[in-house]
């Protein structure tokens, strides 16, 4: 069974930082981690940092120069390091990922999400 779970989330003052982790599990043959996206209340889930099919970064403007994303492929895992966290950053946020598993099945992957609260 294959599973993205991510970690990291939590309670933190205006200013500060966070970093998320979302590691894939299970019988993988491949991971193409696609990216986060973010799902505040009472809105629709958005993109926060994605990796291109070039192999770079995109960011939501209202991220950038705040958020990195990055990957340690030999862990399965990606990172999204947020510093400088504002109030309108609280969300639960979620890894997406495309994975091959041992049986040669292509899925796309949602984490069940880590919530990040940012207090004012």
């Amino acid at each position: 069974q294959v599973q993205l779970v991510e970690s990291g989330g939590g309670l933190v003052q205006a200013g500060g930082s966070l970093r998320l982790s979302c590691a894939a599990s299970g019988s993988i043959f491949s991971i193409n981690f696609r990216g986060w996206y973010r799902q505040a209340p009472g809105k629709q889930r958005e993109l926060v940092a994605v990796f291109t099919s070039g192999g770079s970064t995109n960011y939501a403007d209202s991220v950038k120069g705040r958020f990195t994303i990055s990957r340690d492929n030999a862990k399965n895992t990606v990172y999204l390091q947020m510093n400088s966290l504002k109030p309108d950053d609280t969300a639960v946020y979620y890894c997406n990922a495309e994975l091959v598993s041992t049986d040669r099945i292509r899925r796309n992957y949602w984490g069940r999400g880590t919530q990040v609260t940012v207090s004012s």
